[in-house]
């Protein structure tokens, strides 16, 4: 017969066992489940106590934010805070951000500020979240723009954190015969210059998602997440058309460090009930 020590000792053993597999269940890649403040900015410079508590009651513990200065029109409101009290914020709703948006150029030309805010914040990455190359630029203007982003990841890697560039449609098009997305993958340098896969985008472009992290493994450090319906219509995430197992699968192989639902609040509900039960 076990003491009563031991008994307790592995009854304590069987619980936390337990526990740990329901947050793997839970947290797919058995990484917190994150959101991306852009579509709910709003809502979050309006109150984000408020905000954060209903998210962490959803069950995200992750935040990727974009740069306030960068984002005047969104986020101004948050420039009276620095990167310690916004983390603290984040701490008290049992939350932490490890990485944030933004602008090409406010990273030019500020560089040493954006770096001590984001240390402030507890960041990990740095993502370019656009170069802001207008419509008509050429294959010329996006290996400029890449050349112009390596120095800049030197410097943040210098800091200690990791610079990534975020895609959108466009980077899924080709130019001259070349699709502008295999442009900066030979461009960045990897080690400088992760990437940021916009999943959806790459859904909408006509590519498999899994497919595509699999063909660049080893490049990204992070994922957006939404969904598309069979008709192109927005759907929170396991509610459309992408194999968001598969998607999975091939973000552990390719090295996938974080990943951010980036959908209205309604939305990030509902992405948050499937993601909860994913169990890749």
């Amino acid at each position: 017969m076990p003491t009563r020590r031991e008994f307790l000792r592995n009854n304590f053993a069987a619980v936390c066992g337990a526990a740990a597999a329901r947050r793997l269940a839970a947290d797919p890649l058995g990484l917190p489940l994150g959101f991306q403040v852009y579509p709910i900015a709003k809502e979050f410079v309006a109150d984000v106590h408020g905000t954060l508590k209903t998210l962490a009651a959803l069950g995200y513990r992750s935040v990727e934010m974009c740069s306030p200065p960068g984002y005047k029109n969104l986020f101004g409101p948050l420039m009276g805070m620095s990167g310690s009290e916004l983390r603290s914020r984040f701490q008290d709703a049992g939350m932490v951000c490890e990485s944030s948006h933004y602008q090409f150029a406010e990273l030019k030309q500020n560089l040493p500020e954006r770096i001590e805010y984001a240390k402030q914040l507890g960041l990990k990455q740095m993502i370019i979240a656009s170069f802001g190359l207008p419509q008509k630029a050429t294959l010329d203007d996006w290996r400029r723009a890449a050349e112009e982003a390596n120095p800049i990841g030197e410097q943040t890697r210098k800091a200690g954190l990791q610079l990534g560039f975020h895609n959108h449609g466009t980077e899924l098009q080709q130019l001259d015969g070349v699709l502008i997305y295999d442009e900066l993958i030979r461009r960045l340098d990897p080690k400088l210059v992760k990437m940021q896969c916009q999943l959806v985008d790459v859904f909408r472009a006509g590519m498999d998602p899994a497919a595509f992290l699999l063909k660049y493994a080893g490049r990204f450090v992070s994922l957006h997440l939404a969904d598309r319906t069979a008709e192109g219509k927005p759907a929170p995430v396991g509610k459309g058309s992408i194999d968001w197992k598969a998607v999975f699968q091939a973000a552990r192989k390719a090295g996938v460090q974080n990943y951010y639902v980036e959908m209205n609040m309604e939305a990030l509900r509902e992405s948050a009930a499937y993601l909860n039960s994913l169990n890749v």
